[in-house]
Order: structure tokens, then sequence, then C-alpha cells
């Protein structure tokens, strides 16, 4: 096959082609990934062919047996979080290492890996990735909890750390408790001695909600949240609010606290947050915090600590990550649909 201009030569051999350009030889493996070329809803994920290049310096490829789905790849596929188009969605997944570029130590061909908050691309059969990001997998974890649990088990790691839980005795409101993060959020603050109220949408999230460390639960649409907080705590409020829903629970959210309560904010399921004076913080003299993940495993000695400590949590018993559904990856829409619905309990992985 011959080009015009910057001329290079191909030949195919299966799902590999060789390209000569320029006299370096580069070898190219086809693989299926999804694929956003507009923003949108669930039916702008394509399920398309992609080139993989071999890895390069630091890098390695990892073909996927897991993928993790979170609320953050509908924000960016609906362009809610801005990505330059096209992409490919998701930043968690689970794999086994295929190859390693030059200068990679401490991993091998064959070793079981994970990631959670890397580039934008897990949606895929396998891929390229910075060895950084990539934590070894434990005996005892497989692939699809490792998937499944790794972002949200983070997440609910740190939200841990801000709501100081383990220094005293809090009592703390959980929106979207029988949620990935919310079900693992609640088993560990019950763990460290936190009265839990969890937050639902039905009678079946209820009582997985009870079942995962919750005290008390709320029924979204059925009870106002603040006045029935104040009914459970005669009147004391919470300590602190762990909020994913957004929108249409901010409110509530806040009239939920106690003076010097600690409001987070970590996801907008519902929508975002509308733009509000700090003023408002000051009925109560309340803290208002919009954490993410990434400014929590900042060092690689960082991201090793939380990975660990969720690892040995799950394997000594004292969480139980729920893999609720999964789905293939090439019917990621479905998926999202599901998820947007509110129809998913616990995690999501698509299975490539």
């Amino acid at each position: 096959m011959r080009r015009s201009g910057n001329a290079s030569r191909e030949r195919f051999d299966g799902l590999r082609r060789v390209e000569k350009r320029r006299n370096v030889i580069v070898v190219m493996t086809t693989v299926h990934a999804i694929r956003v070329h507009e923003t949108g809803g669930p039916d702008v994920l394509r399920w398309e062919p992609v080139d993989l290049p071999e890895p390069g310096p630091g890098e390695v490829r990892v073909r996927h047996s897991a993928v993790g789905l979170n609320f953050i790849d509908v924000y960016r596929r609906t362009g809610l979080y801005a990505v330059p188009l096209p992409f490919t969605p998701g930043t968690e997944a689970a794999g086994v290492v295929e190859a390693l570029g030059a200068g990679v130590t401490g991993l091998a061909a064959g070793d079981r890996v994970v990631y959670a908050s890397g580039p934008l691309g897990a949606y895929t059969e396998a891929r390229n990735i910075d060895a950084a990001e990539l934590v070894k997998v434990p005996s005892g974890i497989d692939d699809a909890l490792a998937a499944a649990s790794l972002l949200k088990g983070m997440t609910a790691h740190y939200l841990v750390e801000i709501g100081r839980l383990k220094e005293s005795r809090q009592t703390i409101l959980v929106h979207a408790a029988a949620g990935g993060v919310g079900l693992l959020l609640c088993q560990w603050a019950k763990h460290f001695g936190a009265t839990v109220i969890g937050a639902v949408g039905s009678e079946q999230k209820a009582k997985l909600a009870r079942e995962n460390g919750c005290d008390e639960v709320i029924l979204y649409g059925r009870e106002d949240v603040a006045k029935r907080i104040g009914e459970i705590t005669k009147g004391k409020m919470v300590d602190v609010v762990y909020d994913s829903v957004g929108k249409d629970t901010f409110d509530g959210s806040l009239a939920s606290l106690r003076p010097r309560g600690i409001m987070v904010s970590f996801g907008q399921s519902s929508g975002a947050v509308p733009p509000f004076e700090p003023r408002l913080l000051a009925s109560g003299s309340l803290f208002f915090t919009r954490p993410v993940l990434n400014h929590y495993t900042r060092t690689r000695e960082e991201l090793e600590a939380r990975a660990g400590d969720l690892f040995t949590a799950l394997k000594d018993g004292t969480l139980k990550a729920l893999v609720g559904q999964t789905y293939p990856l090439r019917e990621a829409a479905r998926a999202h649909r599901d998820l947007e619905g509110r129809k998913t309990t616990g995690s999501t992985v698509l299975l490539p």
C-alpha cells in the first residue's frame, strides 16, 4: 500500500499490521474499543476497531479482562465534563500485562494489574498505559472485583479521611447509599464506629443499604431528608454529609448538618450543584468540599497505600464489594442507560 507524501509500507499479519515509516518499523495491533465522536446520549457509544502501537518508553500494554463503569463516564459522554473528541471513555480496568516498553521495571508479562485514575481509554480490549498508573492485583482478588472496586474503594478511603471517621464516632448521611461508592463507604464508616444513615431510591436498595452498614435508611420521594434526619438524631443532625447526587439533594444536605458540619460533594448524578453564595454556609459555620480522587493519589506512595488498604479490607472481610451486574463491553450503551436510570446496584463491570 503506497501513500503520497510521507510514504509508508504496510503488511498485515492477522490483527497485527507492520508499517515502515522513515526506516522505522511500527507494529500496530488492531483491537476493538468504545469510541465517542460526539457528545450526547448512550447511543453515541460506538464499538469500533482501533490501532494499538507497541508500548512506548515507560508504558505497558494491558489486555483487559474487566472494565469498571463509573458515573464520571456519563459526565464525559454527555459533555458535562469536556473532553477532546473523539475519545475512548473509562479510567478503570483490570487485566494482564502483555508487553513492556523500554525502562519499565517491577512488572513482567503475565502480571495481573489494575488501574483506577489513569488517562481516558479503558473501554477497550487492550491499551498502552504508563506503568506508574498500575497496581498489582494480589492473590485472592479476582479481576472483576479489582476493576469494580479500586476507584470506588479508594474514593471511599479518602472520604473516610475527609470526614475524620477514624478519629471520633461521627453520625453521617450517605446519599446513594446502595451505589458502588455508597456501599463501600457505609461499610467502612460502620467499621470505624460511625452511625450511618443512608438515602436510597427504593425498598430493594434500602434493604441492601441496611445489609451494608446503614443503621437507618431514608427513601427519596417518600420522606423529606432533612426532616427525617432531625427525627432520627433528635434534632442534633449529622456531622458529615456525603453527597454524590448533586442538584436534587444539595439543599437537603446542607439542612441536615449540625453546626460546623462537613458537606462533602463528590458527584452530581442528578446534575451540577448550582452556584451559591458562601454566606449560605454561615447558617451553621459549615464546611464544604468538592474532592477528586486524583488529588488523593498524587504520589506513588499514596496510590499504593490506599490500594493496599482497600485490598486488605476486601481480603479480611472488612469490606464486601458488590458486583451488582455485568455487561459485554460492546453493550456499554445499555450499561449507561441502566446506570442513569438508577437501575443498577453496587458496582458495574464491562467485560471485553
